[in-house]
């Protein structure tokens, strides 16, 4: 006699599985665009729910592999990709995910277009698109450097959809020394007797260690310390033969999450590099990069935020208790609409500082325009991170101890989704950035008028509460900053303040939507979700701690 043995939770199609998907590009794109699209976008949701889900399942004990030396004693440092990561890349290539902001055929939506397909294909590929993030940071911070030189050498390659000319790029940043103070790293730069630039030092933390290229911040010998005195070098990691260029990795990181993404420790001992502008400001001119790489990061917190949640609706569906399916239990069907909220919400802030990134790229915004990406890029950043490992601990909840178990493929949402708060700036430190810079008050200002903008189109009166929170949630934020004059409070209020004003324009740009879909599409699912996202709890501004050693040991 067998045992009862539970059905797993399935994926179909994500993208016509996806009613907001379709909804947000339904309203934000021209008409023809969004028919020639649909193919392409069909196609990209088939492959992450069938074929490339099935791989990610069956693939998941093996990782990548450093391999330092040959047969014969030769140092090679050769890592090996996983299956699904080779897989991966043959479909980013065959999608162009790094090509279609570059080839610009949709002109200011091709952001849109860009990112609608890698919302679809990242909780699928193994953390992919981590190469992909910066590879596409690196094409952007080349073409804004100027450097013709360089820009005429790699952009083909990193923006080419042919796998044989293709190159992916690293990000190398992060030392022992500084982590997120980025001014303390300690690697140097020498001219050698040719006039070379070479690279002495060791990088902790490199993602995607296979990339043919990096850009990386040194210290120009005789430069001063700090930000200001560092540089920006473009580097080939491998020469004409396949052999690395003064470059050793050490070791692969041994991390909790992202455990298909090659992140190693690197020695640069002699590292041939090349200038990519100044030799100061290094901090400065690598900005285009991070700007992209938090834009990627905001879209893949709202793809692991939908891929957990599609798991376990479909499993509640199917898992019977108490005399019915989870999905007819009052109390589950109202935690699964709360994280439907939380990825809702997410969403909607995400896709309008695409949108404007893209309208950027285009020279389509106006100076409050740019104020307003500026603002939106850490916000929705810092934002988005924070929901996606909240939403993945819930949904592993929502299976009970199957959300535990390795081997159902879970776990692994939730440790994955765990880099999305650390990678590209912390909470903390991308809360200090959106405070403490100079232009705030016209960020705050362009944030205000688009919230305006957003609820000035809502005529329904069962959204007319969530209106009124939406402002004044906003307004907390706006008189906190009137108010606060003393720097410590600042600061220690920061993450708060962040966390405010991003949940805050989400339920604004949510609240948009509803009103649209209830007009165009006469559905009022963003309704009901604009609905509960305003009512969750937030932080106190008010409630900041005064600065203790109370709180020692």
């Amino acid at each position: 006699m067998s045992g009862f043995v539970q059905a797993p939770p399935a994926l179909g199609n994500q993208y016509s599985g996806d009613s907001l998907l379709r909804s947000y590009l339904a309203r934000s794109l021209p008409v023809d665009t969004m028919q020639r699209l649909q193919g392409e976008l069909s196609g990209m949701g088939r492959l992450a729910g069938g074929e490339l889900y099935d791989m990610q399942l069956a693939d998941r004990l093996n990782e990548p592999r450093l391999v330092q030396w040959d047969a014969w004693g030769n140092r090679v440092d050769q890592i090996e990709l996983t299956p699904l990561w080779r897989r991966a890349a043959q479909i980013a290539l065959e999608y162009g995910l790094t090509a279609i902001p570059y080839e610009r055929h949709e002109g200011r939506f091709s952001r849109l277009r860009q990112f609608a397909l890698v919302y679809l294909f990242h909780p699928s590929s193994d953390v992919y698109t981590c190469p992909l993030a910066m590879t596409d940071g690196a094409a952007r911070t080349l073409l804004e450097s100027k450097n013709r030189a360089l820009i005429a050498r790699a952009l083909p390659h990193l923006t080419a959809r042919d796998p044989q000319t293709f190159w992916t790029s690293g990000q190398w940043m992060t030392e022992a020394s500084g982590g997120s103070d980025v001014g303390a790293s300690l690697t140097t730069a020498r001219r050698d007797a040719d006039g070379r630039w070479r690279l002495y030092g060791k990088k902790w933390f490199t993602s995607a260690a296979t990339s043919e290229i990096a850009l990386t911040l040194a210290r120009p010998e005789g430069n001063g310390p700090g930000g200001s005195g560092l540089a920006l070098f473009y580097v080939e990691t491998r020469d004409a033969s396949g052999q690395m260029q003064g470059i050793r990795v050490d070791r692969l990181k041994d991390k909790l999450g992202t455990r298909k993404v090659p992140t190693a420790e690197l020695t640069l001992d002699g590292t041939p590099a090349e200038l990519v502008a100044e030799t100061a400001h290094g901090t400065r001119q690598i900005e285009p990069m991070l700007k992209i790489t938090r834009a990627w990061n905001s879209v893949c917190a709202c793809a692991f935020m939908r891929r957990g949640i599609v798991l376990a609706t479909d499993f509640a569906r199917r898992r019977q208790a108490f005399g019915a399916p989870l999905i007819d239990q009052p109390l589950h069907w109202d935690t699964l609409a709360l994280l439907h909220a939380e990825l809702a919400g997410a969403f909607v802030l995400t896709f309008e500082m695409i949108s404007l990134l893209g309208r950027e790229e285009c020279d389509e915004l106006d100076e409050q325009g740019r104020q307003l990406l500026r603002v939106l890029l850490p916000i929705a950043k810092l934002t988005t991170g924070k929901q996606s490992v909240a939403v993945a601990s819930e949904v592993l909840e929502t299976f009970g101890g199957a959300g535990y178990v390795e081997d159902t493929g879970l776990p692994v949402l939730l440790r994955d989704s765990q880099v999305l708060p650390i990678w590209e700036g912390t909470t903390n430190v991308l809360s200090l950035d959106a405070l403490l810079r100079t232009d705030l008050d016209l960020g705050l200002a362009a944030l205000r008028e688009r919230i305006e903008l957003a609820l000035a189109t809502v005529r329904e009166p069962r959204l007319a509460e969530a209106v009124q929170r939406a402002r004044s949630l906003f307004g907390r934020a706006e008189e906190w900053i009137a108010r606060t004059r003393d720097r410590s409070k600042l600061q220690a209020g920061a993450r708060r303040f962040a966390l405010l004003v991003g949940r805050s324009v989400a339920l604004a740009l949510l609240l948009e939507h509803a009103q649209w879909s209830l007009a165009e599409e006469k559905s009022d699912n963003a309704l009901a979700l604009a609905r509960r996202f305003g009512e969750q709890p937030l932080p106190q501004i008010d409630a900041a701690a005064e600065i203790s050693t109370a709180y020692d040991g």
